[in-house]
């Protein structure tokens, strides 16, 4: 029979608990570092403590390359304790190969990925490594709603799911980084080698079992989000270029369009011509070619986008580099 241990559900003979690896991918978190450890290696005794996961469980940093005290900050917190490792990459890579150099280093287990500013609740992380032992390899950290957010922020949100839902790119709406996977997940999606790298839209197409644990996000604790406009967009677009050749399909169809548009506007030329007194348009006609020309430069920067994939993709090049770990 299960029974109920310091708020968390436990099975009496159950298997013996596994090591837990909690990812967090680290640029320039001086400000909030400290604290984030302080509550996550407190989450994590309180885990232990009610056998869900074993003694060596640990919480991973990921330095990806800080240049705050980021870094001495880690190697210090890995000398207090045993409960904590870093790895520093030898410079910025992104959130995305951070995480990914993460998932690389993990032995054995599940791991955990959280952003380092803790707005998502390590409280949930009891209940996604329930889901785990109860058979599932994937477990998504999904926010509640996002009543925190302001208005520009909850309506670019919501655009951006949209947009990717349209693109036909596979995602799970207001999840981002916050999630559980088991071994066998986490071999699959490491065997996906792709350079423009967007886990969000990875992790749904290795498919196991999954979950979802809803949790509310709260203020971050110290410190500015590092996820600009900018880099959400250029998110949406790794998104996109990635996993969907919509665009491309669309370039197509408007290009039908404007043909079929063009063959319109001559028959009816014609007919004026014949029937009615034509009349000189030079707005009209000024109009139509500036449209037509918008056009053109639309689909080559969209086809560009997709070159430009391609172009990184053919090199090969190593995502990233390890310059040192505690």
């Amino acid at each position: 029979m299960p029974k109920k241990e310091e708020g968390v559900l436990v099975h009496e003979g159950a298997d013996q608990p596994d090591v837990l690896t909690i990812i967090v991918p680290c640029y320039n978190e001086e400000p909030v570092l400290l604290q984030s450890a302080a509550c996550l290696a407190e989450q994590l005794q309180k885990m232990v403590e009610a056998g869900l996961v074993a003694q060596q469980s640990k919480v991973l940093f990921v330095d990806d390359g800080s240049t705050d005290q980021t870094w001495p900050i880690i190697t210090n917190l890995a000398a207090r304790s045993g409960s904590f490792g870093g790895m520093k990459l030898s410079r910025n890579v992104g959130h995305q190969n951070a995480l990914l150099a993460g998932l690389s280093a993990v032995q054995e287990g599940p791991c955990i990925s959280i952003d380092a500013d803790l707005q998502d609740s390590v409280a949930a992380m009891s209940a996604m490594v329930e889901h785990y032992r109860d058979g599932c390899q994937v477990v998504y950290g999904v926010r509640q709603d996002r009543s925190a957010d302001t208005l520009f922020k909850r309506t670019t949100a919501r655009l951006f799911y949209r947009f990717m839902t349209i693109m036909g790119v596979e995602t799970i709406e207001d999840h981002a980084d916050y999630r559980l996977l088991g071994p066998e997940a986490r071999k699959a999606v490491l065997s996906f080698t792709e350079e423009n790298l967007y886990l969000r839209g990875i992790v749904p197409l290795v498919g196991f079992r999954t979950a979802s644990v809803y949790y509310t996000r709260t203020p971050r604790l110290g410190g500015e989000s590092k996820y600009t406009l900018f880099r959400m967009v250029t998110l949406a677009l790794r998104g996109v270029t990635s996993f969907s050749v919509v665009p491309l399909r669309m370039i197509a169809l408007l290009g039908v369009s404007v043909f079929l548009l063009g063959l319109v506007s001559i028959l009816w030329s014609v007919v004026d011509k014949l029937f009615f007194q034509p009349a000189i348009g030079w707005a009209s006609l000024n109009a139509m070619i500036c449209l037509i020309g918008g056009l053109q430069m639309l689909a080559l920067g969209i086809v560009g986008e997709y070159i430009g994939c391609i172009y990184t993709e053919v090199k090969r090049r190593p995502r990233f580099f390890i310059e040192q770990t505690t």
